[in-house]
């Protein structure tokens, strides 16, 4: 019997993850890059014996393919995966191909805005009492995981792009945080294909299955009308009172599964921000589905750090506060960020532009904005922005010089917050690289 050929396209994290499982699995597996394979990826791949390819696609390697599985990272639209998919061949993402290998409880946690705090969140209250790994667009790759560890639970952070991918996936547990315009680029700039893509994590579901949403967004709850799912729906809400799911009533959180309820304070939120009150309704919400005792959901709300990059606090130079919340790569998360904010705040803002529509930024700007420092390669549209609304905002190119530019401007009670609106490509490795940068500038202020 000839084995099945896997065709593994990207040499990353879920690319040689999935090497590695299929490998295990008996598959003959080749792995290729277009770009270049960092070393220590490489060198994994030469240990376990993979064949690979990087900078190149060999054509004649890769369509004589039985499954493929594509990195999240290459569009549809490459002329490679066109021929792949023309062919006949399957295209599967990670979690599609991993997912048949574990019978796991899998908790899929999507949405534009946060999701990595949401699926941080929830893995932390679990862990508590349950064997749980993190993965998906978090960490360690879910297929190596499975792998290695096989736990019997898994929260797995899922983006668009990864949905796109799936064939028969199903999380017993689905979460969808919000939607909000993002990514259009890849999906012919309409947003309802975006939307479409995002609830995919509940398409497998059965009735024995839950999704968890948020019922104060209106995108989400208008599709839901249109396009109905077949899973027990847990809604959670800041305005609305809620029978099954989770509600704010004054300073509580409610959550009633049925009708078993459990009442956890807000003030035990170690995070700040609306947004993070609904961070954690989703993720209380699963940890009650699971039956994790108040108890330990509460304890873990009091102490979860948040993550980095998100809203991070930094360090407090001469009473000014300095904030990194490089992950805002939409206007949608600076929303938040500009919301939390309880003092007036210089703002470093700019990057890579992906259509964004500045004007829902417009009232928090006025409020609480005193000066704004854009930091991309393009900074025309932000200038046309917020020229007329601040009395200062200047441009730079360099992280090192907007942080000092920064400290000029703050006095003591501010803050001075990196929440870009935008991705990071035109100046940074990513969003990562961007903050880390942040930090060292500020560290050697």
């Amino acid at each position: 019997m000839t084995k099945q050929r896997l065709v593994i396209l990207g040499g990353g994290e879920s690319g040689v993850g999935t090497a590695l499982l299929g490998k295990a699995k008996g598959y003959d597996v080749f792995v290729s890059d277009k770009g270049k394979i960092k070393e220590k990826y490489k060198q994994v791949l030469i240990h376990n014996e993979i064949e690979w390819e990087d900078e190149t696609h060999t054509e004649a390697k890769i369509l004589n393919a039985d499954i493929v599985m594509k990195s999240p990272g290459i569009p549809d639209k490459v002329p490679l995966v066109k021929q792949i998919r023309e062919q006949g061949i399957l295209v599967v993402s990670e979690i599609e191909f991993a997912a048949k290998y574990t019978s796991a409880t899998v908790v899929g946690i999507t949405g534009s805005n946060g999701k990595t705090t949401t699926a941080t969140l929830t893995h932390h209250l679990l862990k508590g009492e349950l064997q749980v790994g993190l993965a998906g667009n978090i960490g360690d790759s879910f297929a190596k995981q499975i792998l290695e560890k096989d736990y019997p639970n898994y929260v797995l952070e899922i983006s668009s792009f990864q949905l796109d991918d799936i064939v028969d996936f199903k999380p017993h547990i689905a979460v969808i945080t919000n939607i909000t315009p993002d990514h259009l680029d890849r999906y012919d700039y309409k947003l309802e294909n975006y939307i479409a893509s995002k609830f995919r994590i509940a398409e497998n579901q059965t009735k024995e299955d839950f999704l968890i949403y948020d019922a104060d967004d209106d995108i989400l709850t208008d599709w839901l009308k249109k396009h109905p799912v077949q899973s027990t729906l847990l809604p959670f809400s800041l305005t609305k009172t809620i029978e099954n799911g989770a509600y704010l009533d004054k300073q509580d959180i409610i959550i009633t599964i049925n009708n078993n309820k459990i009442i956890m304070p807000t003030t035990s939120l170690k995070l700040e921000g609306n947004h993070n009150v609904k961070n954690a309704m989703a993720a209380s919400t699963v940890a009650h589905l699971l039956k994790i005792r108040k108890q330990t959901i509460r304890e873990s709300l009091e102490n979860f750090q948040g993550v980095e990059h998100r809203l991070e606090q930094v360090l407090k130079i001469n009473k000014v506060q300095y904030i990194n919340d490089s992950k805002a790569t939409n206007v949608n998360a600076t929303y938040y960020a500009l919301e939390s904010m309880d003092a007036p705040t210089v703002w470093i803002v700019g990057g890579v532009d992906k259509g964004n529509n500045y004007e829902e930024l417009y009232s928090f700007v006025n409020e609480k904005v005193k000066a704004i420092i854009c930091l991309g390669v393009d900074n025309e549209k932000l200038l046309k922005a917020f020229e007329g609304m601040v009395d200062v905002i200047v441009e730079t190119q360099f992280m090192s010089e907007a942080v000092k530019i920064a400290y000029k401007l703050a006095e003591a009670g501010d803050n001075v917050l990196l929440s870009p609106a935008c991705a990071s490509f035109d100046l940074f490795e990513n969003y990562e690289d961007r903050g880390r940068q942040f930090k060292e500038a500020v560290r050697n202020l």
